[in-house]
């Protein structure tokens, strides 16, 4: 994990003016009111998903990047697919991971909360927004046996791990967290 996070230079996934404060263990703005993770919440959603050399990932909610790139890295010849709601920034994402090297990752436009029925099934999902609740779409996309990790809550929230063992859905509260409100079909409005 923190070879991966090592291999992931964090200061060019936040805005020039963020850069001295890029190693913070703090999130950061990064335009369009929304954030990068902790580097200690990027670390515990990627350890809590167990991610595997070869996994599928989808990750909900793309920001710059950052997370998309620790994720390839774990995934190895896997592939990160990943989805930003905001153009302007899943656009600047792409071009930072074209950039550095991260061709194992593609950047999607659109509703996270939905998902991306047509390269499911995958193997893990990473949301980096809070959800009302678990979004049905996103667990009919796991594997048999995927995990998928997911804020859930608007003022409160909890991080969730949620494992699919067949048609069962077994969900266990990872402890407290704070990130911005996943917005979409199955999310706030």
């Amino acid at each position: 994990m923190l070879d991966a996070m090592a291999k992931a230079p964090r200061h060019r996934f936040v805005p020039k003016e963020m850069e001295l404060y890029a190693y913070d263990d703090v999130p950061l703005p990064i335009g369009e009111g929304q954030t990068i993770s902790a580097p200690s919440m990027v670390a515990i959603m990627c350890d809590v998903l167990d991610i595997k050399e070869g996994n599928s990932v989808l990750e909900v909610g793309t920001g710059l990047g950052y997370h998309a790139a620790v994720m390839s890295i774990l995934a190895g010849p896997g592939k990160v697919y990943t989805i930003e709601r905001k153009a302007g920034l899943a656009e600047r994402a792409r071009r930072i991971l074209k950039e550095l090297g991260f061709n194992n990752v593609e950047v999607f436009i659109g509703d996270g909360s939905e998902g991306l029925p047509q390269y499911a099934p995958f193997d893990r999902i990473s949301v980096a927004c809070a959800a009302p609740e678990i979004p049905d779409p996103l667990v009919r996309q796991l594997k048999d046996g995927g995990k998928m990790v997911i804020p859930i809550g608007q003022y409160y929230q909890d991080l969730y791990l949620v494992e699919k063992c067949g048609d069962q859905v077994n969900t266990y509260n990872k402890g407290g967290v704070a990130f911005v409100p996943l917005v979409g079909k199955y999310g706030f409005k």
